[in-house]
């Protein structure tokens, strides 16, 4: 019954026509006058297991509905694209909170199934690499501390103003009212490097007054303040850099803005931060038997 309704109404290869080496199917199937309309095909004829012909319309009802204009295929399987976009909220949690709804809310028939794609997933796979970038840098980083400095003291005072100094950032989206997402994320990625650019300046130069005989807390107060010019004019010149982006709404700068306001936020807190909570810190961890530069260099460097 179904070869005889597809010759009538799609048509079905008897046969293959041969011009030169190319070759082409010999299709038969009903005039447009007996298939076009809805009753044309209710009186399709169809021949029954005892001989008898009868039409389609004995057999099933003909309805007229709408239907997919295309039917879309990947893995050898039929799939329908529902899609739909987000705003007011970040995608992550809108998506989780539909396929939390639609699970309890939607039994599916048998053979079907859902994957929640696109934007959503590449959001995952984003996110399962930044949780193994991050420790790697925040190791790198330790590494590369502990290589300049040869103490793992100083290198665990540089990671904790880094953790302190994402507050900038934090505040910054809130503020803002701007979401978490991979961009924001690559920008807290970015100032990790600026702390410790930060970090470096000031604990290399505290160290070096130390050396020059300088006791620890008169060493902090002193590096504080002579480095708070190279400091800020670094901090400014990212800071200034990135601040029509932070600001911008045209189009596309969804993607850049959530890295260019964290960037902005944190680089402010960085630089209020790094002159007050970095010495503090200092002078607590500091201790009379630390490793310093030797005084012959630190004169040189001071003078």
């Amino acid at each position: 019954m179904q070869d005889a309704i597809q010759t009538a109404a799609g048509g079905n290869a008897l046969t293959q026509v041969l011009q030169g080496e190319a070759r082409y199917d010999l299709v038969l199937r009903y005039l447009p006058q007996y298939r076009d309309q809805k009753e044309a095909v209710k009186n399709i004829r169809l021949l029954s297991p005892t001989g008898e012909r009868v039409s389609l319309a004995q057999l099933c009802r003909i309805e007229e509905r709408d239907g997919a204009s295309e039917i879309y295929r990947e893995g050898n399987q039929r799939y329908v694209a529902i899609k739909y976009s987000v705003r007011g909220r970040d995608l992550g949690s809108t998506v989780e909170e539909s396929i939390q709804k639609v699970n309890q809310q939607v039994e599916l028939p048998r053979g079907y199934h859902l994957n929640w794609e696109g934007e959503y997933e590449s959001e995952l796979r984003s996110e399962r690499r930044l949780l193994f970038i991050v420790p790697l840098t925040v190791f790198l980083i330790f590494l590369i501390i502990y290589g300049a400095f040869g103490s793992a003291k100083w290198a665990c005072l540089h990671l904790v103003n880094v953790v302190v100094a994402r507050i900038g950032g934090l505040l910054a989206l809130y503020v803002t009212a701007t979401h978490f997402s991979v961009s924001s994320g690559v920008g807290f990625l970015a100032l990790f490097g600026a702390s410790v650019q930060t970090g470096v300046i000031m604990v290399e130069y505290i160290n070096q007054l130390r050396a020059r005989g300088l006791s620890i807390e008169q060493a902090a107060v002193e590096g504080a303040v002579r480095r708070l010019r190279p400091i800020m004019m670094t901090m400014l010149v990212a800071t200034l850099g990135l601040l029509p982006a932070a600001l911008s709404h045209a189009i596309g700068s969804d993607s850049q803005r959530p890295f260019a306001i964290v960037v902005v936020g944190g680089l402010i807190a960085d630089l209020i931060m790094s002159i007050f909570l970095l010495p503090t810190f200092y002078v607590w961890w500091a201790r009379p038997t630390d490793h310093l530069p030797p005084a012959e260099e630190a004169r040189s460097v001071y003078a």
